[in-house]
This record gives C-alpha cells, structure tokens and sequence, in this order.
C-alpha cells in the first residue's frame, strides 16, 4: 500500500492530503473551532489575522461584527462540501437512470430525455435557478436540490452513450441470449463496466459543484443568514476588501485550493481509469 501511494504523482498526492484535511476539518467544526460560528463580539470588529500583526485569539481575524473568521470558515466549509457532495451526488444519480431509460425505451421517451439535456446545456443554470426560486421560494433543501440538478445531463448523455455502445458489445447479447432480465443485465452487468467512467465524471462534476454553491451563495441565492458557508462568506466580504481583506480573501482560499486539489484528483482518477489512457 505504501508503494502504491508513492507511485502516485506528488501533486495528486498533495491534493489527497488536502481534500482529507478539509473534510476532517468540516466534519470537526462543532470540536475545533475556537468559538461558535454567529458569535458577535463588536469591540474586536474587524481585528486583523495573525500574519498581519493579529493575536492568537483570532488567527484569521474577525469580520465586520467581531465574529471569528477562522471558525466560520470551519462551519462554512462543512455547510459547502455537504451541499456540494450530496448535490453531485443526485445530479449523479438522476442522470445515470435517466440515461438507462434513454437507452432502454428508445424512441420519443429518448428524444423528450435527450431534448430536456440539450435544454439543460443551452440555457444559462442561473436563469433557472431565479426562475424556480421565484416559484417554490428560498430554503436550504429548495437550494440543494437546484445544486443537484445543476449538471445532470452531464450523466444522462454519457450514460446513454455508453449503455448503447455496450448493448452492441459480445458479453452482453451473450446475457440476452441466456434470457436473464433487463434490469439484470442492467444493473450487474453494464453498470459495473461503465462505472469507472461515471465515478471519473463525479470526480469532474464535483469542483463545478462547488463553484456553483458558492457562487449562488456570493450572489445572495444560496445558504442564508444565520448559516454560514464559503460562498456566502466571500460574498459578505467583498465590501471590506480595502480595510479588512482577510474576510474575503482566506474562505476565497480555501475555494481555489479545494476545486483545485477535486480537479487535479479528478485527471488523475481519468488517466488510472480511462483504458485509452492505460493503452498509452
């Protein structure tokens, strides 16, 4: 095993350490952050970090109320990768069985799916998201669901394209030909086989996600006071980027280097996965 982990590249090693960094992180905010995240204390507003001639009370300052920035980026990082995770996960989800049906019914069920994919690329996500929030309202689960459907026909047109290619291929008219079920066949079959391909495109899928949550959080659509998360955090600072950079600047931080290290894991897991790549 420690061969195996010396094997892989030192920036995917890097950005394993990190991301696992970060999940501990988020899932130990409640024992490692010094206060509580919507604690106001206005008599230390807008103290600098460390690094700036701060004090260790506060190692990253505190934001326009007093509040500690490090333990909100702590509260704020477990609420981003939690909506994030759960988010691609659904995406994920919907539109590998929506691609299955696609390519099992065929027909106008395949066009309605595949027309509802082109429509979900061509239109700009923002403008759907302003569009259901105006129907069903704001609301936490309101927002992860729409997360979750950011990127699902992602899944559905390569799920389908692979679920095609793989009904041609000699293993499975094989399968047909000892009249097991479809949904066998299916799901024990072709599933395992396509599977390193959809894990490589939640791998991908993952770092937009985020990017996503945070942006819709920066522009005031997403997690909403008194919760907290990394997008809203940035959001809230970017009008004391003058004379209190550190509000924005250090959760802005942890965005960058966390899509980073999702990205660099993600082309990694594609070039271990991918047989055209191993060929090479």
């Amino acid at each position: 095993m420690k061969k195996h982990f010396h094997d892989i590249p030192f920036t995917t090693r890097l950005a394993m350490v990190f991301l696992v960094a970060l999940i501990v992180l988020g899932l130990g905010a409640d024992f490692l952050a010094p206060y509580d995240y919507r604690d106001t204390d206005i008599l230390a507003r807008l103290q600098p970090p460390l690094l700036a001639g701060g004090e260790w009370d506060h190692v990253f300052g505190t934001d326009e109320i007093g509040r500690d920035v490090f333990s909100r980026i702590l509260y704020g990082l477990r609420t981003s990768l939690l909506i994030a995770a759960l988010g691609t996960m659904i995406g994920a989800i919907v539109g590998t069985l929506l691609g299955f049906v696609a390519a099992h019914l065929r027909g106008p069920a395949e066009q309605i799916i595949m027309a509802a994919v082109d429509f979900q690329a061509a239109v700009p996500f923002i403008i759907l998201v302003l569009f259901f929030m105006a129907i069903a309202g704001s609301g936490l689960w309101i927002f992860l669901l729409l997360v979750g459907l950011a990127g699902w026909e992602v899944y559905a047109r390569l799920t389908r394209g692979m679920v095609l290619s793989a009904k041609e291929q000699n293993y499975v008219l094989a399968l047909q030909g000892l009249e097991l079920s479809q949904s066998t066949i299916y799901l024990r079959h072709i599933l395992p086989n396509i599977g390193s391909a959809l894990i490589v495109q939640l791998t991908l899928n993952f770092p937009a996600t985020v990017l996503l949550e945070t942006g819709l959080s920066f522009l005031g659509l997403g997690v909403q006071p008194p919760n907290t998360s990394l997008g809203l955090m940035l959001g809230q600072g970017r009008n004391f980027l003058l004379n209190a950079w550190w509000i924005a600047v250090f959760p802005g931080s942890v965005i960058f280097l966390a899509t980073l290290s999702m990205s660099i894991l993600g082309d990694w897991l594609r070039d271990r996965l991918d047989p055209l790549s191993q060929s090479r």
